[in-house]
């Protein structure tokens, strides 16, 4: 390991280690608005990385987020696991563990999951499981429908058994949403859906449009993937319901085109009123995922 490589993970060690406890809901205390990464990966090359159609993504750990995150005055977030995770959500929990209780997990698990093991995962901190119908291992809207109620109702006795401390899991999914206009009937009936990257195509924003009419939430990410006017975008699903949005940075932004930058911060701001911005910045996330320090930052958005 030559000397810049060795500075830069020392670097990186020490970061970590020293916002351990600012990891948890202290971090929130921090100067300015707080803001919740509701879509972000960690991609530790101490787990498995499955090539998903020839693809492997470049090595982006818990300590890069840190050095990323900090600046931008990131106070909460969702890890999710991407495509080259597959099914082994050890990565997950682990990521979990070490960024603290501010953060939560959404998992990629197999249709034959036992309840045995939603609740392990309930317990280490994950929200949520997510679809990829572009490069996922289930892309059946009927399992996909049949799963995410499971789920959600399993994760909801436990939340219940624990008094409200965790939230039944929803159902986050990738596409581009024109796909799914011939599903858009049964995904309304989900106790709850997410849908990524706004959607994905300017062709798709009125099937996004029907969903946030029926409920669902849609991430405010992967400004550098997605085909559309960001903007129109924006206004148009916030005018519809703006308890909709939810700010993700997309770190590191594997197989974008460009990957995020803090001005598409910016641009939601620009956009948004201030009262809007501020809920897609944190208080939608905050109020769907609750994370496990929920009580000790959900005050600060409001």
């Amino acid at each position: 390991m030559n000397r810049r490589k060795l500075l830069s993970t020392v670097a990186s060690a020490s970061v970590l280690a020293a916002t351990t406890s600012v990891l948890g809901c202290s971090r929130a205390k921090s100067e300015g608005t707080p803001i919740f990464d509701s879509h972000c990966h960690v991609i530790d090359p101490r787990y498995p990385i499955i090539p998903n159609q020839g693809y492997v993504p470049p090595c982006y750990t818990a300590s890069q987020y840190v050095l990323e995150s900090l600046p931008l005055n990131i106070s909460s977030g969702a890890v999710v696991s991407a495509s080259f995770h597959g099914f082994d959500q050890t990565h997950l929990t682990a990521t979990l563990k070490q960024l603290g209780p501010a953060w939560v997990g959404v998992a990629q698990v197999p249709f034959d999951i036992t309840d045995k093991e939603i609740v392990r995962l309930a317990h280490a901190g994950v929200r949520a499981l997510r679809f990829n119908l572009y490069r996922g291992q289930i892309d059946n809207i009927i399992e996909i429908a049949a799963l995410a109620r499971r789920v959600h109702n399993i994760a909801g006795w436990l939340a219940g058994w624990l008094a409200g401390w965790l939230a039944g899991w929803h159902a986050e999914i990738y596409a581009d949403a024109l796909q799914l206009r011939p599903h858009v009937s049964q995904l309304v009936k989900l106790p709850q859906i997410v849908i990524d990257h706004l959607g994905m195509t300017q062709a798709g924003i009125p099937v996004l449009l029907d969903l946030v009419d029926a409920g669902a939430k849609v991430k405010a990410s992967g400004f550098g993937r997605v085909d559309m006017d960001i903007p129109s975008a924006l206004s148009c699903i916030a005018e519809r319901n703006n308890r909709a949005l939810m700010f993700g940075t997309d770190f590191p932004s594997t197989r974008a085109r460009r990957p995020f930058d803090p001005s598409d911060i910016g641009v939601i701001r620009d956009v948004l009123s201030s009262t809007d911005a501020e809920r897609a910045l944190w208080q939608n996330a905050i109020e769907l995922y609750q994370p496990r320090c929920y009580n000790a930052v959900s005050t600060m958005g409001a």
